[in-house]
């Protein structure tokens, strides 16, 4: 079994979750691939690209199931590549389960973008590009238009098949909007959703989220 960890937008392969994740799984004899979605370069992320990294990481290991578990825009970017896995790598290397973690599910079809409202998104649109904070590097960083175009063609709404899935969504999440997460999962019975008294980053219910993973997963008893 091959475990991924897709991290959220300005983030890096260095976050909090994903060294958290790394830790438990070590002990059971696990690694934990974590693509870098900052590469080539940050300024023309698109979430087609992100997929395409996914994929591409998949076909480089040995055959076998593959868990992703994805944080917001990762969660967005995991549930899109087990929906459009290449047929010739899910027969090698199926996505089997997935785990969600403050999903951001209506990036495609609500193209939210933070706080840039409808002159924000012209603007962007004309010039090309806009400058964000990127959390993970500390600095403003440029990001170009294509995000925001290439997302209008994933609706996670329009996709009503799937692998087991996990979904763990903090109440007091101001990034990712829990009422939009429990529509999401009410009308598929194969998506199982843990609401949690917390925020966006799921800091404060880790212990309760590894135990329901190592479950899930069927990975043993605590690491």
């Amino acid at each position: 079994m091959h475990l991924f960890y897709l991290h959220g937008f300005a983030s890096s392969t260095q976050s909090t979750k994903a060294a958290w994740l790394a830790k438990r799984l070590q002990p059971l004899g696990y690694r934990l691939h974590c693509p870098d979605f900052n590469e080539p370069e940050f300024e023309t992320l698109t979430t087609s690209r992100m997929i395409g990294q996914v994929d591409d990481a998949i076909a480089r290991l040995p055959a076998g199931p593959v868990v992703l578990i994805g944080s917001s825009l990762g969660g967005f970017v995991a549930w899109h590549t087990a929906a459009r896995q290449p047929p010739a790598v899910a027969r090698r290397s199926p996505i089997s389960r997935l785990v969600l973690l403050a999903p951001a599910l209506d990036f495609g079809a609500s193209r939210r973008m933070g706080d840039l409202g409808t002159e924000g998104i012209n603007r962007w649109r004309e010039t090309g590009h806009i400058e964000v904070f990127h959390h993970a590097l500390g600095e403003t960083r440029r990001l170009e238009y294509g995000l925001y175009a290439d997302a209008a063609r994933y609706d996670s709404f329009a996709v009503d098949t799937g692998p087991p899935t996990v979904i763990f969504q903090g109440r007091q999440d101001d990034a990712v909007d829990p009422a939009m997460v429990e529509r999401f999962s009410r009308t598929r019975s194969y998506v199982e959703l843990h609401l949690l008294d917390d925020g966006h980053q799921l800091h404060d219910s880790l212990d309760t989220i590894w135990r329901r993973i190592a479950d899930f997963l069927g990975l043993g008893g605590e690491a």
